[in-house]
């Protein structure tokens, strides 16, 4: 029994002892902690009902949760508050009292009053430090040099570091020793002139467990007269409940004069297990908790004491149980209380999850935190204004010529001199107050753009993940389409499968998943011209088509969003003046922002406009159109229906672009009686209406497109120059693209049916919304070379897919639908003023006067072919009229 005693008790040494070692590191921060801790005595302003009282407050600053907890003494347990230092604001008043700062948090504005400037100055520094090193590390960023240098390891480091981070707004500040740090716990603790204000009225049970601390830590053991402590007892102190709430730096304060005690008195033993068990158990109570009445601290009290006496009679029943069975059952018991403790640990993982919800107002506090940098902005600027005017009245005063010494009385004088100190010391303050000012904006500017790269992150991510999600379900659906067109040839139970798929595919609502998931920048049903995003068709092939350019287009715009459109968005602001250059060029190439595009189509129009008519020349059209019936106002009332039927603002009769329309039609068959009106020229100029959106500016940008961009002939009645550019089209394709030529020639395509519309119209009707803008953008400012480009890498485009279909009527159906399936306007982009290079247009030119002469003397031979052949069928009528003629001259 002896033996196992005390082999129990060597065991116990063995596990006390790592424990005794661990709070003897806490209690020596010399050696195990080298960096100086934030603390020190401060007035805080308090209120007592009407009246508003100084109060002195130990306060110390807990890293782990950047807040700044203040007690009225340092050796207090409990502490009275605590100040949210992670999105708080710092200032300084001039006009306020020596050494009072303020502290400005969302909720509640702190006062406090510092024993010296020195020591105000040095607090200010300290809380700036200790706000940035913790904003980073929360917000996950790269510790930078700032960050290093809110835990110096010596006040030399820490000067040369505010030195160089400071960025020359406010000098380093040198450590008020006496005031501040664990030296200052040591000092007795302020008294004011009327003791009963310095207790917390607020906090009445947090005061009443100091005073209990306070009275047991000093308390003579009755039998030889020592003080207690828990120093050499581990477990006394440092394993209570309430002490887990407390930063280790600081419970050294708090349990030094009581373990420094113990140690002088020498006192341990079983005495020392009495006072853990009935001692300090009073004292247990959590420091958080301000609340509770005093029935629930007598029963928690009771429950403590009840607790420590059943540990006791446990570990006694232990050493003195003869049987395994006795043990066994002891361990069983430990085992539950192992499991309630388990379950403590989940409700305290519960409390940490709503912390970390907390994180989500720092959003909302950056706002704070910039509403409040240029409030002190402002202030700073109104109070260097008012350092100028003083500056001034003291210069003006001492340039003024010394007037005699004999008409000015010497206390006129004396009270001069005494302004012009009193000025001085003004002076050297506000500039003080400029300096910290500046450093405050400084440092909260850092933060603010350290959150906002931070969010531009997470927002590319998001987008990244959302266009790779869009990727995979249309790659889904695209293999659900192969399969459909394989259904004839799949079991029966597999073409059901594949059916029910595909119908709960179309079944899918962009509106609902934009309620569920985050829309960076979500498919419409229209865009802002007012053109339908997503074409409706009634195939349900062609349905499942649609579907998967709704997700192709969507997965684009989310990756060229933040990466590409945002920046040409700057670009395009930066350009207050549009000048012809290559920068120039190479924007519009990418495409003109929706909010700059009005603007800088219109100074192309006026720009390349050859030449200027008056300002009412649009009116004097129009009333010509009234006077008199052009012939061409009957087809143009047929072609306006049929205008770009897949825009909203001209699919009803009662649009108010529809009238636009008819009226810029008509004027131009008017400005332009040599062509009058050509089918397409409503879609050109339905576009212009829809950018420009004024008449007259629409009016005019057709008459640039047609007279300026297109070469003569193009819509005249023969479209000679239309017919020209397809020949030259074909040439380009055979040396631009050779395979697919070759593979065209060898199944009789003739691509001009598909591609004369192209050119006739410039893509419209044919491309979607954003790329035919972006086409457009080009086309008005470089010319006709741009729809060769893009006509080029439209079949560069969908070579692959072209090449592996081998019939000529699936080839012509996939060429009559296939521009509509593309939805990467980039890389189309990129083909177009890339891949088709070298693109003179020189060599445009000399092949379009090539072809110009064949194709005239070919129309030549056909209608001298056409006139002989008149000539000979009127030449037979007139053999056949006089050959019956004289049959009845016969018969008579």
């Amino acid at each position: 029994m002896e033996d196992r005693f005390i082999i129990g008790s060597a065991k116990e040494r063995a596990v006390s002892s790592p424990q005794r070692d661990l709070g003897n590191a806490q209690l020596n921060p010399s050696r195990e902690e080298p960096r100086k801790k934030l603390c020190g005595y401060l007035n805080k302003l308090g209120v007592k009902g009407p009246i508003k009282a100084w109060k002195s407050r130990w306060f110390f600053y807990d890293e782990n949760k950047c807040h700044l907890l203040y007690c009225r003494t340092a050796q207090d347990v409990n502490p009275l508050g605590s100040i949210d230092l992670s999105s708080a604001g710092f200032d300084c008043k001039v006009d306020a009292d020596e050494g009072v700062f303020e502290i400005r948090t969302p909720s509640r504005v702190f006062i406090l009053k510092a024993f010296s400037k020195q020591a105000m100055m040095y607090w200010l520094q300290q809380l700036q430090m200790k706000r940035w090193a913790f904003c980073n590390t929360q917000t996950g960023l790269p510790v930078d040099s700032v960050t290093a240098a809110a835990l110096p390891a010596n006040e030399s480091l820490l000067n040369e570091t505010i030195h160089t981070e400071g960025e020359g707004f406010l000098p380093p500040v040198k450590t008020p020793t006496d005031v501040v740090g664990l030296k200052a716990a040591s000092l007795p603790a302020p008294q004011l002139s009327d003791a009963l204000q310095n207790i917390s009225l607020k906090h009445p049970w947090t005061e009443i467990q100091n005073t209990i601390y306070n009275i047991c830590g000093t308390r003579q053991h009755p039998g030889n007269g020592r003080s207690i402590s828990g120093a050499e007892c581990p477990g006394t102190f440092s394993s209570l409940p309430f002490v887990a709430c407390i930063p280790a730096w600081h419970r050294e304060i708090i349990v030094q004069q009581p373990c420094q005690l113990l140690k002088e008195t020498g006192f341990s033993g079983p005495a020392a297990t009495s006072f853990r068990a009935g001692a300090v158990l009073p004292v247990v109570v959590c420091c958080d908790d301000h609340s509770m009445s005093p029935q629930e601290l007598v029963k928690l009290l009771h429950k403590a004491l009840e607790a420590a006496q059943q540990e006791k009679r446990a570990s006694s029943m232990y050493l003195t149980a003869a049987e395994d069975r006795d043990r066994l059952e002891l361990v069983r018991h430990k085992v539950r209380q192992i499991v309630e403790l388990s379950s403590r640990v989940e409700a305290l993982e519960t409390d940490k999850q709503e912390l970390e919800q907390s994180v989500a107002l720092r959003d909302r506090r950056v706002e704070e935190l910039q509403e409040h940098v240029q409030l002190l902005m402002d202030k700073n600027q109104a109070k260097q204004q008012v350092i100028l005017k003083l500056t001034e009245q003291i210069a003006q005063d001492l340039s003024e010529p010394v007037q005699e010494a004999d008409a000015v009385a010497a206390d006129t004088l004396y009270k001069q001199q005494e302004e012009i100190e009193h000025l001085k010391d003004d002076l050297d303050a506000y500039r003080t107050q400029n300096q910290f000012l500046n450093s405050e904006i400084h440092q909260v500017t850092k933060l603010w753009r350290s959150v906002a790269e931070k969010e531009k992150v997470l927002l590319m991510k998001c987008a990244r993940l959302q266009a790779r999600s869009c990727q995979v379900e249309s790659k889904y659906l695209m293999m659900l389409r192969r399969l459909q067109e394989a259904s004839p040839d799949l079991a029966r139970g597999e073409a059901e499968l594949v059916k029910s798929l595909i119908q709960e595919a179309l079944q899918w609502d962009a509106k609902e998943e934009a309620v569920e998931a985050l829309q960076l920048n979500p498919v419409r049903e229209y865009d802002d011209y007012g053109f339908m995003t997503i074409p409706k068709y009634e195939a349900e092939d062609w349905k499942l088509l649609a579907k998967i350019q709704a997700l192709e287009i969507k997965s684009n715009n989310l990756l060229s969003h933040t990466a590409v459109e945002k920046p040409l968005g700057e670009r395009w602001a930066g350009m207050a003046e549009l000048s012809p250059s290559a920068e120039l060029k190479g924007l519009i190439r990418c495409g003109i922002p929706v909010e700059h595009r009005q603007r800088v189509w219109k100074w192309i129009v006026t720009r390349r406009l050859s030449h200027h008519h008056a300002a009412n020349h649009y009116e004097s059209l129009l009333r010509q159109c009234e006077r008199t019936e052009h012939p061409a106002s009957r087809q143009i009332e047929l072609d306006l229906p049929r205008t770009l039927t897949n825009n909203r603002h001209f699919t009803s009769p009662t649009s108010q672009l529809v009238p636009k329309l008819r009226r810029v039609l008509l004027a131009f068959s008017w400005q332009n009686p040599a062509i009058g009106y050509c089918q397409g020229l409503n879609r050109l100029a339905a576009i212009a209406l829809l950018v420009l959106e004024e008449e007259e500016s629409a009016f005019w940008c057709l008459v640039h497109i047609v007279e300026n961009l297109m070469p003569a002939d193009y819509y005249s009645n023969t479209l000679i120059a239309s017919q020209v550019d397809q020949r030259v089209f074909k040439d380009f394709l055979s040396e631009k693209l050779p395979r697919l030529t070759a593979h065209f020639e060898q199944h009789r395509i003739d691509v001009s049916l598909i591609t004369f519309n192209w050119f006739l119209v410039a893509f419209v009707d044919s491309l979607v919304s954003d790329i035919l803008l972006r086409v457009w953008d080009a086309f008005l400012y470089e010319g006709t070379k741009v729809i060769f480009r893009y006509a080029l890498a439209i079949f560069k485009y969908n070579e692959e897919e072209i090449l592996q279909i081998h019939d000529s009527l699936e080839v012509y159906q996939y060429l009559r639908f296939f521009t509509h399936m593309i939805g990467d306007g980039r890389k189309l982009m990129s083909i177009a003023f890339n891949d088709m290079n070298p693109f003179p247009m020189k060599v445009l030119q000399n092949r379009r006067a090539t072809h110009r002469e064949e194709l005239e003397a070919e129309l030549s031979e056909l209608e001298r072919i056409k006139a002989q052949y008149v000539k000979e069928q009127a030449e037979q009528v007139a053999w056949h009229l006089d050959g019956a003629v004289s049959e009845e001259e016969e018969e008579m």
